[in-house]
C-alpha cells in the first residue's frame, strides 16, 4: 500500500503488487497504469525520491511444484504480478506458460519480459490487432485442449473479473486446479476496512488480508 501525496488528497493509500522482485540487491518494481489523481502523482515521481509504503501484505501464489506445467494468465494491467510468479515458476517448473490479454496493441505489456525468462508466450488483443484475437481465457481454452495434459498442469491467475470467472469455468471443465489474484479496490490493506470482501464457500473474505490470492474454486459469483 503506497502513500503518494505527503497530505491527506489523496487520503487513502494505493494498492500494488510487485512486478519483479530481486532478493540478492533487495529490490522491487512496481508496474501501475495511471488512472486517476493517486497513480498520476505516483507516475510524478524520480529517482531518488521517498515512497512510504506498507507491505508486503496479503498472501501470494503458492507454486504447485508437483505439476510439470504452470499456466501463467494475465489480463490487462492484472499482468503486473504474474512476471514475479513467472521468474520463480522457471526456476522449479517444467514448462512455463504466460498467456497476456489485453484490449489493443497498444495495450500489451510484459510480453518481451516474458519470453526473455523462457515462457511459451501468447498474446491475444480483444480487437485482432496484436497477437491473437480474442480474451485470455480462450488462450487458456485453446492451450489446454491442444497442448497440455491437464492432470499435469496448475493455472495461476490476475485480471478483471470476467476473465477471473471465464477461467474458473474451464479450470472446472478440465479439472485443472486454479489460483486466482482478485483485484479489489482497498481502502487500508490489512483487514481493518472491510472495504474489500468477496463472497466465498466460507463466507465473506477480505482480499487485502486473506488474499488477494484465493483457490478460484473457493469464490461464489453472483448469477
Amino acid at each position: 500500500m503506497a502513500k503518494v501525496g505527503s497530505g491527506t488528497d489523496p487520503l487513502l493509500r494505493r494498492p500494488l503488487s510487485f512486478n519483479l522482485i530481486d532478493r540478492e540487491k533487495g529490490t522491487i518494481d512496481i508496474l501501475f497504469k495511471v488512472v486517476g489523481k493517486g497513480t498520476g502523482m505516483l507516475s510524478e515521481m524520480g529517482p531518488g525520491m521517498d515512497l512510504d509504503i506498507i507491505g508486503p501484505l496479503g498472501n501470494g501464489f503458492k507454486l504447485d511444484t508437483s505439476k510439470e506445467v504452470a499456466v501463467i494468465v494475465g489480463g490487462g494491467v492484472g499482468i503486473a504480478p504474474m512476471l514475479a510468479l513467472a521468474n520463480e515458476a522457471k526456476k522449479k517448473i517444467k514448462a512455463v506458460y504466460a498467456l497476456i490479454g489485453a484490449n489493443n496493441i497498444n495495450s500489451v505489456i510484459c510480453e518481451d519480459d516474458f519470453r526473455k525468462i523462457g515462457c511459451e508466450t501468447i498474446v491475444a488483443t480483444d480487437d485482432g490487432t496484436y497477437g491473437n484475437k480474442g480474451l485470455a481465457s480462450e488462450l487458456l481454452l485453446a492451450v489446454i485442449s491442444s497442448k497440455l495434459s491437464p492432470i499435469n498442469t496448475h493455472i495461476y491467475a490476475c485480471g478483471p473479473r470476467p476473465m477471473i470467472k471465464a477461467l474458473e469455468d474451464i479450470s472446472s471443465q478440465f479439472n485443472v486446479p486454479c489460483q486466482v489474484s482478485l483485484e479489489e479496490w482497498m481502502g487500508c490493506g490489512f483487514g481493518a476496512c472491510n472495504g474489500c470482501t468477496v463472497n466465498t464457500k466460507n463466507g465473506y473474505k477480505k482480499v487485502c488480508s486473506d488474499g488477494p490470492v484465493f483457490d478460484s474454486k473457493e469464490l461464489l459469483w453472483q448469477t
